[in-house]
């Protein structure tokens, strides 16, 4: 069944004779079904203008100053008869064939003066091909899609000329056209186009897929079409560092909301001229959203930094933990960069035992992403073969979401340090007891000399919430600490602190000592889904 009705006759006789597309001849009478948009355009064509079809010989048609005379039936040298567009000042006729019925001369070569030819050869079988074959070509692995297009927006200034058009039209039969009545380019573009892709891919079409594909049109010959709005309205285009024009759809927009009608007028010709040349196609891409891959990390080596260690554009070290874990895993994601974070970090000379310290790295643009369970355990497995300097354990696929929990909880998770210090004056068991019940001690920490070179030096108050001591011998203890985040495992300073709020044994129990091992054993930050705490 049709969707136009006798009431929609009129304005579609307008909107052909002008060089409007029979598509877009549906979306300004506001057909909203699809069925009628995904016919082939040439049906199409022929089923508007059986439509059409008129028992007299001749049509008046109606556009603002019409010509003084009337448009009669004639038939074309070369035996076809038809509409023709209108010329550059907007003047034209229309021809009728023998049978009554309205055609357009040369309607296969016709650019819409309205789409630039978007809703025609662009909504082909012929054209969705190509876009899937750049596709299956890109290498990309994927279940769904999602697909944007990003028009020219001059269209949005054609599209308001026809509507205005229209609109006057319609007023003169006591009927209005509200720009809300008119379906959207993309809304018709998407009913056309999304079934063809996702048969021609065999995969649905997801608003929420993280594989994207894009096609990007640009129409050179009627680029200058926005230039008028910039002079009336400049405070809508104003230059981005992220755009290269200021001409953006959102812009051109903003100016047609706010130019007045007649002032439209006079600058921008209604009906809108028709083009020599449909849309170009700039490019067609594909992408992958960025898939996340956390675990934990112990590191054994006093010689390796979490990150490269870079100072001044001089590398100071070979390697680091970053590198060691993500060089795998670009590898096997084939992806083509990554970002590293992790829930706080540890000194390049301190190892991180027990649990390990919660990391992810984002990778971006990856061309897999689907892993069962057992590839992912065989991942962590060849990460951890591959050197001696770290491990990895619970390596597995997570959430954005889940990312942003573990860099909440930074400040909040507590830190153990593990530490065997040498003491110069001889101690027994008792000496050490008092530790013990130090809690909560608090400590105001000044940024150390190691990190100056990336983080502002200011004054920071941190927390030992706990200490644990074991003795060794007449010289050696071990001390454990439980601590803030951030709080520096720098034991003089502790001490230091320590030995203002304490009297007692402490003076002289430490005030000539040396560390001799020191280590971070875990980080407790909920995150993962992992094993329970190993003592370190």
């Amino acid at each position: 069944m049709f969707p136009l009705t006798e009431e929609n006759k009129h304005v579609a006789q307008l909107l052909l004779s002008t060089g409007t597309c029979p598509r877009c001849i549906f979306r300004f009478c506001g057909v909203d079904f699809h069925a009628p948009y995904k016919l082939p355009y040439k049906d199409l064509l022929n089923e508007l203008q059986k439509f059409l079809e008129t028992e007299k010989d001749e049509l008046i048609l109606e556009v603002p100053n019409p010509p003084p005379k009337k448009i009669r039936l004639q038939e074309l040298e070369d035996g076809i008869d038809g509409i023709d567009n209108l010329s550059q000042n907007g003047e034209g006729r229309v021809s009728i064939i023998e049978d009554g019925s309205i055609a357009s001369k040369n309607s296969n070569l016709n650019v819409c003066n309205v789409c630039l030819g978007i809703l025609q050869e662009f909504c082909e079988k012929e054209f969705i091909k190509k876009v899937c074959q750049k596709v299956e070509a890109s290498g990309f692995e994927f279940t769904n899609l999602v697909f944007s297009v990003s028009f020219p927006p001059q269209l949005s200034v054609r599209e308001h000329a026809a509507w205005l058009l229209v609109k006057q039209e319609m007023g003169k039969q006591s009927l209005s056209l509200g720009r809300n009545d008119i379906v959207q380019l993309k809304e018709a573009y998407k009913w056309i186009t999304h079934p063809l892709i996702s048969e021609e891919l065999g995969v649905p079409i997801d608003g929420k897929s993280l594989f994207e594909v894009s096609v990007v049109f640009a129409h050179p010959e009627t680029v200058e079409d926005c230039h008028f709005l910039r002079v009336i309205c400049p405070d809508c285009f104003k230059p981005a560092k992220n755009k290269q024009s200021v001409f953006t759809r959102m812009a051109v927009m903003k100016a047609l909301n706010k130019i007045k009608e007649e002032d439209f007028l006079k600058q921008f010709p209604c009906p809108p001229n028709s083009p020599k040349a449909v849309c170009t196609v700039l490019e067609i891409e594909c992408a992958h959203g960025a898939v996340f891959v956390a675990g934990r990390y112990n590191k054994y080596s006093r010689n390796l930094p979490q990150t490269p260690w870079i100072i001044d554009g001089e590398r100071k070290l070979e390697s680091s933990v970053e590198e060691l874990i993500s060089d795998h895993l670009l590898a096997v994601f084939k992806a083509e960069s990554f970002n590293f974070s992790s829930s706080g970090r540890e000194d390049v000379d301190v190892r991180t035992l027990g649990n390990g310290r919660p990391f992810a790295i984002e990778l971006v643009n990856p061309h897999r992403v689907h892993f069962t369970s057992q590839e992912i355990k065989e991942l962590q497995q060849k990460i951890n073969n591959s050197s001696n300097k770290i491990q990895v354990r619970d390596l597995q696929l997570v959430t954005r979401e889940a990312i942003g929990h573990m860099k909440e909880g930074e400040e909040e998770k507590t830190k153990s340090y593990s530490a065997l210090i040498w003491t110069n004056n001889t101690i027994q068991k008792k000496d050490i007891e008092f530790l013990n019940d130090i809690k909560e001690l608090k400590i105001d920490q000044k940024t150390p000399l190691r990190v100056l070179h990336r983080r502002p030096l200011a004054v920071r108050t941190r927390i030992i919430h706990s200490m644990e001591s074991h003795y060794v011998d007449d010289h050696h203890f071990r001390l454990y600490l439980k601590t803030q985040a951030g709080t520096s495992y720098d034991l003089h300073l502790i001490f230091l602190e320590m030995n203002k709020n304490h009297s007692g044994p402490f003076n002289w129990l430490f005030w000539d000592f040396l560390v001799i091992s020191s280590r971070h054993c875990y980080s407790e930050v909920a995150f993962l889904k992992e094993k329970k705490d190993n003592k370190c």
